[in-house]
């Protein structure tokens, strides 16, 4: 690994497809940017399909001619029915994946339910994501070449814990704990994922996990606009701009775990920088609590109960 890694270093992806959630903003912005940079096809998995539109706009005129394609479609991970939609159209417009990014994501909001009833940061963060990979698995296991999965977890998921006596947090809410359990049930779904692609002897195809420490992105600002707190606000501004890196530098773990050559099954990388907030990418270990395979094998059966979204084993 480079002890400076950055997006000169990614390789050629003329021959590569690429589905990122999120991808019209933040790290899922500029993520497709150096995507499109080097030539992929990149489908943007946008919310809002005018955003997304705008984002490629911006991005094609940035980066030139390039030979990418990039193709926005709606995906809107607080839905179960818009994921299945999202996942339907690109099986009949694509006969295979090579890297599905599993980026998108909300932190730190007032308690909300998606519209299939879920807690909103558990719901949009992992079981949305959990129902997306699941439902285009198959494409990614027929790439003709090595696929990965890439879920973004964060630092804050060593301040989360699985209740599963109160998943959805209709109990007892805090935003951060919330939020905390999210990310920790993004890395056990990553590493529960390649344990089971180990056990039915999948060799060409990973999952593994990343976090972009802290990077500044419209991420910070959003528990606090629905907040209504504008002190909050201000207060995130300033942490941003103090301690925040760009989210040009915060993408880069994501894009190392997608496309660097000596990644593994079950990686975890982040910036191996100042307590990991900034800096280069790293390969590290995550909490105690993210390699729990009693929890991870839990969580996958109440997430597939949840989504009705059962993976393909037959196809294993």
């Amino acid at each position: 690994m480079s002890p400076t890694w950055t997006t000169d270093q990614m390789p050629d992806c003329r021959d590569r497809t690429v589905v990122i959630t999120g991808a019209n903003s933040g790290l899922g912005y500029e993520a497709t940017k150096a995507f499109a940079a080097k030539g992929a096809t990149v489908i943007m998995a946008c919310r809002s399909l005018d955003r997304g539109r705008q984002a490629a706009t911006e991005i094609k005129t940035t980066v030139g001619e390039t030979g990418a394609t990039l193709n926005v479609r709606e995906c809107d991970l607080a839905s179960l029915d818009s994921i299945a939609a999202f996942a339907n159209g690109v099986a009949d417009d694509y006969d295979t994946l090579d890297i599905l990014c599993n980026n998108a994501g909300v932190m730190a909001i007032p308690r909300q339910e998606t519209e299939d009833g879920f807690e909103t940061q558990l719901g949009v963060n992992h079981l949305g994501h959990f129902a997306l990979t699941g439902q285009l698995l198959d494409l990614l296991l027929d790439s003709d070449s090595e696929s990965r999965i890439v879920t973004h977890s964060s630092g804050a998921h060593t301040i989360g814990s699985l209740n599963f006596e109160d998943l959805h947090r209709e109990q007892s809410y805090d935003k951060w704990e919330a939020y905390g359990q999210s990310k920790l049930a993004n890395l056990l779904f990553a590493y529960e994922l390649q344990r089971r692609f180990d056990a039915h002897g999948i060799t060409g195809t990973l999952s593994v996990a990343c976090h972009p420490g802290y990077a500044a992105t419209n991420l910070q600002y959003r528990g606090p606009q629905q907040q209504g707190s504008m002190l909050r606000l201000a207060m995130m501004k300033i942490a941003n701009a103090i301690v925040g890196q760009s989210p040009a530098d915060g993408v880069l773990p994501l894009l190392y775990a997608a496309t660097a050559d000596d990644v593994a099954g079950g990686d975890y990388y982040g910036p191996g920088g100042f307590k990991n907030l900034r800096g280069s990418p790293t390969k590290q270990s995550s909490s105690d609590a993210s390699y729990d395979e009693d929890a991870a094998r839990r969580l996958w059966e109440r997430s597939e109960a949840a989504t009705g979204v059962t993976y393909n084993y037959w196809h294993w």
